[in-house]
């Protein structure tokens, strides 16, 4: 096989390694800063600093008992999780991470640091994600129980209401870069302003990049938003039925979800694997630095901000977000027809 194949598909694997232990090692941040807000400890007594927590957790859940409802549909009850997990893995298939490269020179021609680079990658990465509100709604209907059932009518009337408003944030930076092309994006941001302004979107499209975000939080369900899975009102929302290993591939569907929203963000509105001292050949440090610093910023969000009201959550979606989204985009398409035009 040729050593070029070798590697790219190398690459493929080490990205899906890559989204496979970002939960854990989510899990293990999220539980340590927490502990921080809240002036305690966190885990620390599995490994060092509790580094070996998820792996104690990941056996726990292992081996406890797959519990299935009497009256739950046994096919789509299974199903549900795996449509989950597998729309969470591939949203990420159309990101790229660095730039091409011939691996210091050992391959004969450049290969790409991504699973994929295809030229509509916005709309695959838009339509892949979207899919995620299936298994949701598949748990909860399948689990034939009425707490289950109204997390997942929860989940799928704000999955719609804030796609209107992530949609329209992406649109924007479309417009601007007048490419689908996600590795196109980042290459329209390379460079600088007046020799020291990085071009990034985020400085074109401050307004996007927040309802971007916004957005991007409802979209995974996390806290303020995470109305699907409320623990206080509706036991655990969808998956309130599952229990062991499928209850762990919710939750790191979940985890992945955030890792795939925050590399989106990296890549439409921070300049993707571009920054400063250093080189492009390792611009995939500068990628992991900023999807490190979005995921830390979901968790500073959760811990930080109370639970909105169902009916807030809904009014701020319709009357703020959306509108807001539509006003940036007319703006945005007007700068783009006056200075391009």
């Amino acid at each position: 096989m040729d050593l070029v194949v070798v590697a790219q598909l190398g690459v493929i694997g080490i990205a899906f390694f890559m989204l496979l232990n970002s939960a854990a090692i989510m899990v293990w941040v999220e539980r340590k800063v927490c502990a921080l807000i809240q002036q305690r400890n966190g885990p620390n007594r599995v490994g060092p600093v509790g580094l070996l927590q998820p792996l104690a957790d990941i056996i726990k859940l292992i081996m406890k008992e797959e519990l299935r409802p009497k009256a739950a549909d046994a096919i789509l009850f299974t199903l549900a999780p795996i449509v989950s997990a597998t729309a969470a893995f591939a949203a990420f298939s159309t990101v790229p991470f660095g730039a091409e490269t011939t691996l210091f020179g050992l391959l004969e021609r450049p290969i790409r640091l991504g699973v994929s680079d295809l030229n509509v990658g916005v709309l695959v990465v838009f339509g892949i994600a979207s899919m995620g509100v299936y298994g949701i709604v598949l748990a909860g209907w399948s689990s034939n129980s009425k707490y289950s059932l109204l997390g997942a009518l929860r989940s799928s009337a704000q999955m719609i209401s804030y796609e209107l408003s992530y949609g329209t944030a992406l649109a924007g930076v479309i417009a601007i870069a007048a490419t689908l092309s996600m590795r196109g994006i980042v290459d329209y941001q390379a460079g600088y302003w007046f020799g020291f302004i990085p071009k990034w979107f985020i400085f074109l499209q401050p307004v996007g990049f927040v309802i971007f975000m916004i957005a991007g939080i409802a979209e995974t369900n996390r806290a303020p938003f995470d109305f699907p899975e409320a623990e206080q009102e509706l036991v655990a929302g969808y998956f309130t039925e599952y229990s062991s290993m499928r209850f762990a591939i919710f939750y790191m569907a979940e985890y992945i979800n955030m890792a795939t929203v925050s590399a989106v963000a990296t890549t439409l509105f921070l300049g993707g694997w571009h920054g400063p001292f250093i080189p492009p050949e390792y611009g995939w440090i500068w990628f992991l630095l900023k999807v490190s610093f979005l995921l830390f910023s979901y968790v500073w969000i959760r811990w930080t901000l109370p639970r909105y009201r169902y009916d807030q959550l809904m009014q701020f979606g319709w009357k703020w977000l959306l509108p807001a989204s539509v006003i940036n985009l007319l703006v945005t398409a007007a700068g783009v027809l006056y200075f391009h035009g």
